[in-house]
């Protein structure tokens, strides 16, 4: 992709309350022209050939509801199809679950639930020499309780205390996130209000309260890299 090139930016949203959050932002200020599939409103998938960037977001579903929910066979389908033409794509949480769920991988419950604020630890040794390199280490932010194995082929990139696999790379132009670097303080507001009953006290679940109290800082910080992946995702 051309340096500069105006993007057609396309994103598969799975509940109204998650959303692109600050990739909206770096999104427009490189004037791409941004799509997207509300898979809760109509399953309906698009055409692939004008997609630039596909990004995949959360939801408090299971990749493994198809039964309940068989649009996640299509969708899946759709993702192996993506990356199989090399399209740039970006899994957030349950995007990144689907990615891995796509292509073999098991998708099960992780031994703990994550959610609030924890830090994310690259993966020291593994990562390809073109590969995405995280900091050493991200205070990142959290919520989910399932967990997947790597796919096939894929480079391990990041890990907490909680879940071993945070990040993994695909090829040159995939990469899935277990974490949430696109969240702004309205996201979170969304997220604790609509998830609430998920706040069970545990090890690595934080209170509403200490979500919410996160410093502007911190949000700018996930942010920023956020925006250091999206670069490399379309270099």
């Amino acid at each position: 992709m051309r340096p500069g090139h105006l993007v057609n930016a396309h994103y598969f949203q799975h509940v109204p309350f998650e959303g692109l959050g600050s990739i909206e932002g770096w999104l427009r200020r490189r004037g791409a022209a941004i799509q997207a599939t509300r898979l809760f409103d109509s399953p309906r998938l698009p055409e692939l050939d004008a997609i630039d960037l596909l990004i995949v977001l959360g939801g408090p579903m299971s990749v493994n509801d198809e039964a309940a929910l068989p649009w996640l066979v299509a969708e899946k389908a759709f993702l192996r199809e993506a990356i199989a033409l090399g399209k740039p794509v970006l899994g957030i949480c349950l995007g990144a679950q689907l990615i891995a769920s796509a292509f073999g991988a098991r998708v099960y419950p992780n031994s703990e639930k994550e959610i609030g604020w924890f830090p994310v630890t690259r993966v020291e040794g593994t990562n390809t020499s073109n590969g995405f390199v995280f900091p050493a280490e991200t205070m990142a932010f959290h919520w989910h309780g399932e967990t997947f194995d790597l796919p096939p082929g894929a480079v391990h990139l990041a890990q907490s205390a909680g879940c071993a696999h945070q990040a993994f790379q695909l090829g040159e132009r995939v990469i899935g996130l277990q974490f949430h670097l696109e969240m702004t303080p309205e996201s979170a507001r969304l997220l604790v209000e609509n998830c609430r009953n998920e706040m069970v006290p545990a090890r690595y679940v934080q209170v509403a309260e200490a979500i919410l109290a996160a410093p502007p800082a911190r949000y700018e910080e996930i942010n920023a890299l956020m925006d250091r992946l999206l670069a490399y995702l379309l270099r």
